[in-house]
C-alpha cells in the first residue's frame, strides 16, 4: 500500500477530525463497500466521498476540537 493512505490518516487524526469521517475516508479510499444504512452518519458519508475522490476537502468541516 502506498504512503498516501497512512500519511492522510495520520494527518486527519492529528487535526482532530471526527472518527466517523476518518473511517469513512479510509473505506472510500480503499474501495470498501459503504456502511449499512442504519449506521451511516453525515461525517462518515462525507469522509467516504472524499476518500473515493482521494481528497480531504471537507475534513476541516468535521474537526471536533
Amino acid at each position: 500500500m502506498n504512503t498516501v493512505y497512512y500519511e492522510t490518516i495520520d494527518k486527519l487524526e492529528k487535526m482532530g477530525v471526527n472518527p466517523d469521517y476518518v473511517q469513512g475516508w479510509a473505506g472510500g479510499f480503499l474501495g470498501n463497500p459503504e456502511r449499512e444504512e442504519q449506521r451511516l452518519t453525515e461525517a462518515y458519508s462525507a469522509g467516504y466521498e472524499d476518500g473515493q475522490n482521494k481528497t480531504t476537502d471537507s475534513a476541516a468541516d468535521w474537526k471536533e476540537n
